[in-house]
């Protein structure tokens, strides 16, 4: 128990920490593995493991743990892909996962056999092993990185599919040694085994898919019980599939996710929402506990060789495939140098790998046991070695490649109230792409009826960064009647947008306490909180607009009003933006778009004087 419970503590500690370093959270994990696994060896006076997963989980319990777990992992990738961003893209990404698996395959097989003398069965089944990468490793880094929206689609649609087809190569390179030591006919074999294996993975996700559309749709289960309904459809799918043909499980893990990703459900994306939560307990649990697994011995083995073996596959192969896979593309070279620059592997390379190692070293009479023992520490060399340097030098890289996205000037709205919906349809007009967020179905009903795009979502979730498309968006708005919830939107998109882009409405302290100097983040630069707002944006014609020459005059204007307006927008022939302390001086004429108050009077440009019945 007491191991048991180390892992996760562990595994939630090395998540946080990739957070807090930037780095994809395979590396922690993997680290921490190595240190309470093989490295705790040399501080134990005989010579024993703090945590050693055999220990834990004994024999194929081990791995149907670790099959589910990954089938999980790969359910909740799949939710995340949409056909619709792919489209334009689809033959790229198609001919990554055929034409670049097939060479780093084939390239992978021949450089471990002639660098490491491996016999070819074991050379290829290292070279299926390291064709996969997985969503685990590459969106982290797509998530630091944010690389424009062609390499971003490319590289996550790849991370995802590629893991259940290299792990089918691999299955299929071991059945290969199994099957030639009994001395089957494999050649027709292996065609045999592909498409039945993958035909039984695509049926099996289409009808778990189907069934957990139609329960939610006729309302079978209840709100509450659908999460743990759907994980247990997902597990029940993977083992159906695995039961019709062994290995067909994250092949249909995957599909069930993709085919429920494409559906308009809204409640879908809340299911995704409680996957990421799973899927973050599982990927820690997993990876500490497979890295514990590694026996000193073995990484004793490793040697200048394997290092060449790293620097072949990642410097050679990987770029080649790449070219290979998209040469009739239109992608420009900077876009392929940075493809071919991410291909991290993950947490299925590890997985698959402990099952053969552990599996052919038990079966001394079909390989060479020396060949069986390296193939677990030489794969986790490439998991930890293209983790570390691509993931340390991907946002320089697409820097260097000028790859990264342009600075977009959409909006994210966080709240799709009555207020909202005023100033983002007013932005709109003026050009802007607005995105509302809220988890107010009638909120987001309004939004989607008055034109606008909304999406029902909890903007304080991991999925966030996901679901929305950072691409289109530079700023957010926080304009939602918590104040609360507006400092803590701010908070959460600060890494990703920049403390200037994250602006909030005042809170009710700050509108009533005039002579406190307001954050440089609060709209419209006024002591106006929320209700206030409301009350004015429900006036007939409430927005004002006038052109002015420069900052001073702006100042100069603004203090005639003597408080009657409050600043929207400055708009110019290049951009569009939000009034707030962060605001840039203006040095040429703009158009400022602003809310009238109850005494102003737009034809005089002039606030109206109060009479003395108003004074009273």
């Amino acid at each position: 128990m007491l191991a048991l419970a180390s892992i996760l503590v562990f595994g939630i500690f090395a998540q946080w920490l990739a957070w807090k370093i930037k780095q994809p959270a395979i590396l922690p994990l993997i680290l921490i593995g190595l240190l309470i696994g093989p490295g705790s060896t040399f501080l134990t006076s005989d010579g024993s493991k703090f945590i050693d997963g055999d220990t834990i989980f004994t024999g194929d319990l081990l791995f149907s743990f670790v099959s589910i777990s990954v089938g999980v992992i790969l359910f909740e990738g799949g939710l995340t892909l949409n056909l619709k961003e792919v489209r334009n893209q689809a033959g790229t990404v198609g001919n990554l996962l055929f034409f670049g698996s097939l060479f780093t395959f084939i390239g992978g097989g021949l450089a471990s056999h002639y660098l490491l003398d491996l016999s070819w069965s074991m050379a290829f089944l290292f070279g299926g092993l390291i064709v996969v990468s997985g969503p685990t490793v590459v969106l982290p880094i797509l998530r630091n990185v944010r690389p424009n929206n062609k390499v971003n689609t490319i590289l996550k649609w790849e991370g995802i599919l590629i893991d259940p087809f290299g792990a089918l190569i691999a299955v299929l390179m071991y059945e290969f040694i199994v099957s030639s030591h009994h001395g089957a006919d494999y050649p027709l074999e292996v065609l045999q085994e592909f498409f039945t294996t993958i035909s039984s993975g695509i049926v099996s996700g289409a009808i778990g898919a189907a069934i957990l559309y139609y329960s939610i749709k006729k309302e079978a289960i209840p709100e509450y019980m659908r999460n743990v309904f759907s994980l247990g459809l997902v597990i029940l799918t993977f083992a159906f599939a695995e039961f019709i043909h062994k290995e067909a499980g994250l092949m249909a893990a995957t599909f069930m996710g993709i085919a429920l990703a494409n559906v308009e459900m809204e409640e879908i994306k809340k299911i995704l929402v409680f996957k990421e939560d799973i899927s973050l307990i599982l990927i820690s649990v997993l990876f500490i506990l497979l890295s514990s697994r590694i026996e000193v011995a073995q990484i004793q083995t490793l040697g200048l060789p394997s290092l060449l073996l790293f620097l072949v596959v990642t410097l050679v192969l990987r770029p080649l495939g790449v070219v290979l896979s998209t040469f009739k593309s239109k992608l420009t070279w900077q876009e392929k140098a940075f493809i071919s620059w991410i291909g991290p592997k993950g947490i299925v390379a590890a997985a698959v790998a402990s099952l053969f190692s552990l599996t052919l070293i038990e079966k001394p009479e079909l390989v060479d046991q020396a060949e069986a023992e390296l193939l677990l520490p030489l794969v986790f060399l490439m998991i930890v070695g293209t983790v570390v340097l691509q993931g340390s030098t991907a946002k320089l890289v697409a820097n260097g490649l000028g790859v990264v996205r342009k600075e977009p000037t959409g909006i994210l709205f966080v709240g799709a109230n009555e207020l909202a919906r005023k100033i983002a349809k007013k932005l709109e007009e003026l050009g802007l792409d607005i995105i509302l967020v809220d988890t107010s179905v009638p909120n987001i009903k309004s939004a989607r009826k008055s034109g606008l795009q909304a999406l029902e979502a909890n903007v304080l979730s991991d999925s966030i960064f996901e679901e929305v498309d950072l691409s289109r968006v530079g700023r957010l708005a926080a304009v939602t009647s918590n104040s609360g919830l507006n400092e803590l939107a701010c908070r959460w998109f600060e890494n990703e947008l920049g403390e200037k882009n994250v602006l909030r409405l005042a809170s009710k302290e700050e509108a009533e306490n005039h002579n406190v100097a307001l954050s440089k983040n609060v709209l419209f630069n006024a002591h106006t909180e929320f209700v206030a707002l409301v009350s004015l944006i429900r006036r007939k014609d409430p927005f004002g607009e006038v052109n002015l020459a420069d900052q001073s005059e702006y100042d100069e204007w603004m203090s005639k009003q003597m408080g009657r307006v409050i600043p929207i927008c400055l708009v110019t022939e290049e951009k569009v933006q939000l009034i707030a302390g962060f605001t840039l001086h203006m040095s040429k004429e703009f158009k400022l778009v602003f809310l009238k108050k109850e005494n102003y009077e737009l034809t005089t440009k002039k606030p109206i004087e109060p009479t003395n019945s108003e004074e009273k």
